[in-house]
């Protein structure tokens, strides 16, 4: 019964995804990156991993999705009248390169191997938060601060460059 539910979300996903590619309206194509990003959180949740579905839903479906739908509504884009056909079998065709070789380092690397002192064990006693807590404000603080000064620095140069009296 989980496969067939995996399949089910995996379907649902993909269509999504040929959706948010396909559509002429951007507020539609928005829209079905929304259902997208609430397709991956089902997959953390088959992934027993909770707090990572609720990241994704909070993050990428509820602030970002936000932040695009906002321009895109400012910018008023409208439809584009017709698209050239060769622009879209360009990128069927690069698209399918770079799944094909994504599928041959999976097959031939050692993506899938569990590497680590993290087993099962370890995850069912502390909990997924917590470790990622640790990982991310203990062993990786260096980069997470900077990347939250780099973030800071995007932001100032953002209202900078938008502001147009000084």
């Amino acid at each position: 019964m989980e496969v067939l539910f995996f399949y089910l979300v995996a379907l649902v996903a993909v269509l999504s995804g040929l959706i948010v590619v396909t559509a002429k309206s951007p507020v539609n194509s928005a829209l079905a990156l929304v259902n997208t990003f609430f397709c991956l959180a089902v997959f953390y949740v088959m992934l027993h991993a909770p707090f990572m579905a609720a990241i994704q839903i909070m993050v990428y479906a509820g602030a970002i999705m936000v932040l695009i739908l906002f321009v895109i509504m400012l910018l008023n884009m409208g439809v584009e009248p017709h698209k050239k056909p060769t622009h879209i079998a360009w990128g069927a065709i690069g698209g399918t390169l770079v799944l094909l070789v994504s599928i041959l380092f999976i097959q031939r690397g050692d993506t899938a191997r569990a590497v680590g002192n993290i087993s099962k064990d370890v995850v069912l006693r502390e909990g997924h938060t917590a470790l990622i807590g640790k990982a991310m404000f203990v062993d990786f603080l260096l980069p997470f601060e900077i990347a939250s000064i780099l973030l800071l620095v995007a932001i100032v140069g953002a209202v900078i460059l938008a502001k147009k009296e000084v």
